[in-house]
């Protein structure tokens, strides 16, 4: 495609990483026409944890947030599509998977906040941002995907 698509990071955390979700997600991901572009499972440090939580810094759950996201493995992608930003922002749910309508991720595969199962950036801006924390330019690979024609309008 001439014009480069935008993308997304979506991270599946501990919980999700721990329960084997990570298989139904990306299938998730799969089917809505979105093109997966960089993955790795990755056991982050507080470091970048911090980093990647910064406005959250205040928080009085923060420590905790980044011990338990340091607590095990993450599987960190980037999709690529059209709108994928705000499209993949509805197909996860609210934060809180109570207000989470059945469907999405977090509607169907967690009950508590704490443990929510996936991150997914909230904006163009913040996707870039979270994009070159967890990824260097050469790990994000660029390809044309056979039924581009059929997902989107070129």
């Amino acid at each position: 495609l001439a014009n480069h698509q935008e993308r997304t990071l979506i991270a599946v955390k501990p919980d999700g990483v721990q329960r084997r979700l990570v298989g139904q997600i990306i299938q998730r991901f799969e089917q809505r026409g979105f093109k997966l572009v960089g993955m790795f499972p990755f056991k982050a440090s507080h470091g970048i944890l911090s980093e990647h939580y910064g406005e959250l810094r205040t928080k009085p759950f923060f420590q905790s947030l980044l011990t338990y996201m340091s607590s095990g493995p993450v599987v960190v992608m980037v999709w690529e599509g059209h709108n994928v930003v705000q499209a993949s922002r509805k197909m996860v749910g609210q934060t809180n998977p109570a207000e989470a309508p059945a469907g999405t991720i977090r509607g169907d595969f967690s009950v508590h906040v704490s443990r929510n199962v996936v991150h997914a950036s909230d904006s163009q801006e913040g996707a870039q941002k979270e994009i070159q924390l967890w990824f260097q330019g050469k790990d994000l690979l660029d390809w044309d995907c056979c039924d581009q024609i059929y997902t989107i309008e070129v």
